[in-house]
């Protein structure tokens, strides 16, 4: 049985969607170690944190913290919603699969803020074709839309299939998964991180602005690889340019992409350029406070908080 999210609330009142993500929900279980296991080995002495977690809602909650009007399609099982509406995330587009738990993922976190991360699909991998069809009239009227890869290739791919002309697609491919060709050919910015963008070239790893060049051969007019505390680079009409980032003293690292993404998008849906092809001076703003947004991120644990 699945049901909307707020099937009782009235739409009027609201604005249209400016930025319409299409991803997952997850509970995130955070575990803070000393050290990782190794096989066969128990550690304790562990701190454990529950929070909010996702790709999707993650991205949204980033978008709409800069006022942008963000919806957000997508499946959750018995996790509450609650956190999301109050961070301004139009939900009336989710729906609630009340025989199916939500989306999980397990994180173990070392001293230095790097992270560990199993996910648990749960409700995510129920968000299907019928889903996206139904909502297919606010893409279509979006000024961004923002797909992840926590969800099935195949609904990704029919969200993008659904933006109008006048929709900036944004894509972070993560998990790096294979992506039809068709797809990548409709996406305006592909964002991934250099772990990503290896596994889409089938290489080992090359240098961060070489990974964005051969990403854009693909199809995408604009690829963006995040590159942790090193900032981002970009490829886009013929530039290729770094974004550094701010020193921060980091704590956890867990959905600091996710704030670059929704930061990314949010700044973007704000932009004065054709949105089919973001300018080299909107885009360079884009990147310059998705960047900060996510160094600041780091200071924190969890990835909303």
């Amino acid at each position: 049985m699945t049901e909307p999210v707020n099937k009782d609330e009235p739409t009027g009142g609201r604005r249209p969607p400016e930025i319409v993500v299409v991803g997952s929900i997850n509970e995130d279980y955070l575990l803070l170690v000393d050290h990782r296991p190794q096989s066969g080995e128990t550690v304790v002495g562990a701190t454990l944190v529950i929070s909010g977690g996702g790709k999707g809602a993650n991205q949204a909650v980033a978008a709409a913290s800069y006022g942008a009007a963000t919806a957000l399609i997508a499946r959750l099982g018995d996790a509450l919603s609650r956190e999301l509406e109050v961070a301004g995330v139009d939900m009336r587009w989710t729906k609630r699969t009340e025989e199916t738990r939500s989306g999980a993922a397990f994180i173990t976190i070392t001293p230095d803020g790097d992270n560990q991360i199993v996910v648990a699909p749960g409700a995510n991998a129920l968000l299907d074709l019928h889903d996206i069809a139904e909502a297919a009239d606010i893409i279509a009227a979006a000024q961004v839309l923002l797909v992840q890869l926590e969800i099935s290739v195949d609904t990704a791919s029919a969200a993008v299939a659904c933006a109008s002309a006048s929709t900036t697609v944004v894509l972070n491919a993560a998990p790096a998964l294979e992506v039809p060709s068709a797809t990548l050919g409709r996406v305006d910015v592909l964002v991934v991180n250099e772990h990503e963008a290896a596994t889409m070239l089938g290489t080992t790893g090359q240098e961060a602005s070489l990974a964005a060049k051969a990403l854009r051969a693909t199809g995408p007019n604009t690829v963006v690889v995040t590159r942790g505390g090193a900032g981002a680079t970009a490829a886009s009409n013929g530039r290729v340019w770094h974004q550094p980032a701010p020193p921060m003293d980091v704590v956890d690292t867990t959905g600091a992409g996710d704030v670059f993404v929704g930061a990314l998008a949010a700044m973007l849906a704000r932009g004065t350029d054709p949105p089919r092809q973001p300018g080299y001076t909107t885009l360079h703003a884009a990147m310059a406070e998705a960047v900060r947004a996510a160094s600041d991120s780091v200071r924190r644990v969890g990835a909303r908080s």
